[in-house]
């Protein structure tokens, strides 16, 4: 059953220059310019550069892999398709439900720090009226049409990387004497225990805010099916976007750790004042530079909420033509927009709304714990689903010359991914088992998506009885040259 056939097909709207700009906008958000400050505070300066250059190469294998895919199988529900198509029709069930939770969680995550961020100019302003204001704002640009959503995306991305990097520049001048501040050089990486602060535990800890900040890369492969030629655009994608974004994340975090000690009380806690990226110009007295990243902060925050309900409302609606949820979900408005797939993952946005009952940082760092883990069970499936693809498409006899696009590592970049997220998963939360008593709120805001993965995998392969898919039988009909355009 192809995606087209359901009730009418996704507008293929998306060039190159687009799709590179959505994997930014998805993944140049909360995690470098919220959470970052908080891996700093944990890890050390040497230690979240570890963590983030670790989840950089991981990342890189996982793009490669799923644009290999991708670009020969180009399909809005990627994750479930390769999953159901190469591995167990329940793996690709179970993640593709992940998936979609994984990121509408993530746009409330992504509402909830816009509102700590708007405290920045407005400290004693309801945190209830700014989520409702910036959720409105995300369900608007993704209900105009596919094209308004990605020329948004663009520019919000234009101006993140445009920041990020006149941040980066003023930042190396003020750490080494280049500006009229005395010059810190590498001071606060000797203070204390750094540059590894807390041991390789707490390195662990910051491996699950890089993951998080890396999560967002593999939107090229949901976005494959809306593009103009996925063919030629995926792999032009990825060969313009992936180092930018690891040369992005690495020295704006590089820059933090120079200018802001790892022992700052204003990088800890929950209580989520404003980005170490602000911090920088604020403790240097520099308060217009401050107000201008935090402004930027907000738009880099909504790009990846905007990202968000794209990637999550596309995995619904593929969800909805499979027949796993109910048909309504798999209509299409006259603009190209699953709309009911847009309001019902609306409806989970809304969590951002706890941020007005409960403490505004906690509810923000509860949101990414259960999105980070979802998004390395995203990443897990990615990881298998490549392996099995390369395998079947070898045994099969066909030519790798034949493929639109060649992941680089194989199999031992889709090993490494499938290794490392499971050694993360296992320690996000190792804290609430060191005590006497096993915090047990902990553990379940830490650690309840993998019982709901696992429910929700485990369950549709008892019901539908499925098998694991032979290599021999694996259907490689549905290459690019074949997708309806």
């Amino acid at each position: 059953m192809t995606e087209s056939h359901i009730s009418g097909s996704l507008q293929r709207n998306l060039t190159a220059r687009m799709l590179g700009m959505i994997v930014i906008g998805g993944s140049v958000g909360t995690g470098i310019f919220l959470a970052s400050g908080n891996a700093l505070y944990l890890a050390g300066p040497g230690g979240t550069m570890a963590a983030y250059l670790v989840t950089g190469i991981m990342a890189y294998f996982l793009m490669t892999s799923l644009c290999e895919m991708a670009a020969f199988m180009p399909v809005a529900g990627s994750f479930y398709h390769y999953a159901a198509k190469f591995v167990d029709p329940a793996l690709g069930y179970a993640l593709g439900w992940n998936y979609w939770y994984s990121w509408a969680i993530t746009v409330a995550s992504e509402i909830s720090a816009a509102s700590l961020v708007m405290h920045f100019w407005f400290p004693d302003s309801a945190s209830f009226v700014w989520c409702a204001a910036f959720l409105s704002i995300i369900v608007g640009f993704n209900a105009l049409s596919v094209r308004v959503f990605g020329t948004a995306e663009y520019w919000f991305s234009v101006v993140k990387v445009a920041v990020i990097v006149l941040f980066i520049v003023a930042g190396l001048a003020m750490a080494f004497g280049f500006a009229r501040q005395e010059p810190v050089g590498f001071r606060y990486w000797t203070m204390g225990d750094a540059p590894f602060h807390g041991g390789w535990l707490a390195i662990l800890n910051a491996f699950m805010i890089a993951g998080f900040s890396f999560q967002g890369t593999e939107l090229i492969g949901v976005a494959a099916g809306e593009s103009q030629n996925p063919g030629q655009d995926i792999p032009r994608a990825m060969k313009q976007i992936f180092w930018r974004i690891l040369l992005f994340f690495v020295l704006a975090v590089f820059v933090i750790s120079l200018l802001i000690p790892h022992t700052s009380p204003l990088l800890a806690g929950t209580d989520v004042a404003m980005s170490p990226f602000t911090l920088v110009f604020q403790q240097y007295g520099i308060s217009i530079a401050a107000a201008l990243i935090n402004a930027v902060v907000l738009v880099a925050i909504l790009s990846t909420g905007n990202a968000g309900m794209y990637a999550s409302t596309r995995m619904l609606w593929h969800l909805a033509n499979e027949g796993h949820v109910p048909m309504i979900f798999s209509k299409i408005n006259k603009r190209g927009v699953p709309i009911y797939a847009l309001l019902a993952t609306t409806m989970v946005a809304t969590l951002a709304f706890l941020s007005s009952l409960y403490g505004n940082g906690a509810v923000y760092f509860w949101l990414i714990n259960a999105a980070s883990l979802s998004g390395f069970i995203a990443w897990i499936g990615i990881a298998i689903s490549h392996y099995r693809f390369r395998k079947a498409y070898i045994v099969q006899g066909k030519k790798l010359s034949e493929l639109p696009y060649l992941a680089k590592g194989y199999p031992f970049g889709s090993l490494c991914v499938f290794a490392l997220c499971l050694i993360i998963i296992a320690g996000q939360n190792y804290k609430a088992f060191l005590d006497d008593q096993i915090d047990w709120h902990a553990v379940l805001v830490s650690y309840i998506g993998l019982p709901v993965f696992l429910a929700l995998w485990l369950g549709f392969k008892w019901v539908n009885k499925t098998k694991l898919v032979k290599l021999t039988e694996c259907d490689f009909c549905e290459s690019v040259e074949r997708q309806p355009v």
